[in-house]
């Protein structure tokens, strides 16, 4: 029987491709990095041929690197950036628009005059989705396709365009594209668009229609670890089963062994997402957070979670690199701010694409604030780094807020926190220890023991929580005092971003 798994991770700005082996680790791994396309302000997008030419690449690489052929391989694993919406003709296989990214804002008007149609405001369609109204999510981007690309809607009424979050468009690619390709999601990425219903698991006709959405554009909606189909390309692949799908955050939730009510996790990437799972139950929250699903295997009912997201942590390393140009590697930011004690008076809210959990404030935008001629670059660096903390910290208050319940401890995964110092200010500032596993790629590592959960390499979740093991723990240092005078300076900052964006702000490219 084969023994290993391949995860592919399709994330916000890389496509990665990770072989497995039976025990969790980590064979061989390739990484490819896309382009971020900003066409006016507040418009992000990526190429989603690009996308695909990188999984190709990707996916053949990591096998070559461990020296394995597709008979060696039980299952791929798909992970992916959510809510990105990617519009593509099911007749050529080509987009007929970039991807519209989770992060873009040009939907804000159709968001506001939604709610602005409802006594519910925000919270119109939360009772069927668990999410607010927002530009985060895909519903909005699908919209914007059909409304502003010539052609789209009358080719969407005739059957001949197809709907994906990115795991949906690297599968119908993977499976044969307009060839064959199956066209699925999971129940996970399907949670995240504003068109599916928690408690049916099914898409909702109602919030099509309110949308403007053709039914026929959406893929069939799968459990997260189930055979959907075949790869059939690259050559590197094919034959393998595709056999799990989860969006990135759920997949992380997965890759700690948080698979009971109580467990939770904290991803540190682009965006900081932090999940905690709720079981079979449905928990509304009343503080910020949204409801979404966590995972479900087939034959078994759905778990649910909530999640505070954040949408720049991460980002906020690479803005510093690539539009300051004050560090030349994001891993250099943990160097430059430690050649300073504090961030000299200095903090940074990064609101670019205005605030997510627990706030929901779109009229956001980026702060730095309490600058004198006192601060210089590192305490830039290092205020970047704590608004990471502090914001984990605001979404942990409301998951306390909602459930009652506070954290005993913070299981954490992604690429910051190889940064000790972050994660020891972050168990200063929660006053509870962070524990790093020790695979931080865990992501992918949900990925793959779905997709081997599904084709018996793993017989059930007790074999894949006796494999997740602790790298490090980060005991907090900080007298409760101090901790509470710091973020009482933090929720101050917050407020300056609030109230920003109107007609006078609006950059005169900004829809």
């Amino acid at each position: 029987m084969a023994a290993h798994v391949l995860a592919i991770d399709q994330g916000t700005t890389s496509t990665r491709a990770i072989v497995f082996d039976a025990a969790g680790r980590i064979v061989a791994a390739a990484q490819r990095e896309h382009e971020q396309i900003f066409p006016r302000a507040g418009w992000v997008e990526h190429d989603p041929a690009e996308i695909w030419t990188n999984t190709q690449w990707v996916l053949a690489q990591a096998l070559s690197q461990a020296e394995l052929t597709a008979r060696d391989v039980a299952g791929i694993g798909i992970t992916n950036q959510r809510e990105t919406a990617i519009v593509w003709d099911r007749r050529t296989g080509r987009p007929v628009h970039n991807a519209i990214v989770w992060q873009d804002t040009r939907t804000q008007d159709r968001i506001d005059a939604l709610a602005a149609a409802d006594p519910a405001g925000v919270h119109r369609f939360a009772a069927t989705t668990g999410l607010p109204l927002a530009t985060y999510f895909s519903a909005s981007k699908i919209a914007w396709i059909l409304d502003r690309v010539p052609g789209a809607r009358d080719a969407a009424e005739a059957g001949d365009l197809l709907f994906g979050t990115p795991d949906a468009w690297v599968i119908w690619n993977l499976t044969g594209g307009a060839d064959g390709g199956v066209h699925v999601t999971d129940v996970t990425n399907a949670s995240r668009t504003l068109l599916f219903d928690l408690e049916t698991l099914d898409w909702s006709d109602d919030l099509l229609r309110q949308w403007g959405i053709p039914r026929a554009m959406l893929p069939a909606v799968r459990s997260s670890a189930q055979v959907v189909g075949t790869a059939q390309a690259p050559p590197a692949v094919r034959g393998i089963p595709i056999a799990g799908i989860l969006g990135d955050q759920q997949a992380a939730t997965f890759g700690q062994a948080a698979f009971d009510a109580g467990e939770s996790k904290n991803t540190y990437g682009t965006g900081n997402f932090l999940i905690v799972n709720t079981g079979e139950k449905i928990v509304r929250s009343e503080h910020g957070l949204i409801t979404t699903v966590a995972y479900r295997r087939e034959g078994e009912p759905a778990r649910y979670a909530v999640e505070g997201s954040i949408a720049v942590t991460g980002s906020l390393v690479q803005w510093l690199r690539d539009n300051l140009g004050i560090i030349s590697r994001s891993e250099d930011v943990e160097t430059l701010a430690a050649t300073v004690d504090d961030n000299g008076g200095a903090h940074f809210v990064p609101a670019f694409s205005g605030l997510y959990a627990p706030y929901w404030r779109p009229d956001a935008r980026g702060a730095l604030v309490g600058l004198t001629r006192y601060v210089n670059k590192a305490h830039i660096a290092r205020a970047a780094l704590e608004s990471t903390a502090f914001q984990t910290r605001d979404v942990i208050d409301a998951v306390l807020a909602d459930t009652g319940r506070a954290l005993p401890e913070l299981r954490v995964d992604g690429g910051m926190t190889r940064n000790d110092a972050l994660m020891q200010f972050q168990a200063d500032i929660l006053g509870i220890p962070v524990v790093r596993p020790a695979v931080v790629e865990t992501t992918a590592l949900g990925a793959a023991y779905a997709a081997g959960l599904a084709t018996g390499v793993w017989s059930g979740l007790d074999e894949l929580r006796g494999l997740w093991q602790e790298d490090r723990r980060f005991e907090p240092a900080m007298a409760a005092d101090e901790r509470e005078r710091r973020y009482r300076i933090w929720r101050k900052a917050v407020t300056k971003s609030l109230d920003w964006v109107d007609d006078d702000t609006r950059m005169p490219d900004e829809a």
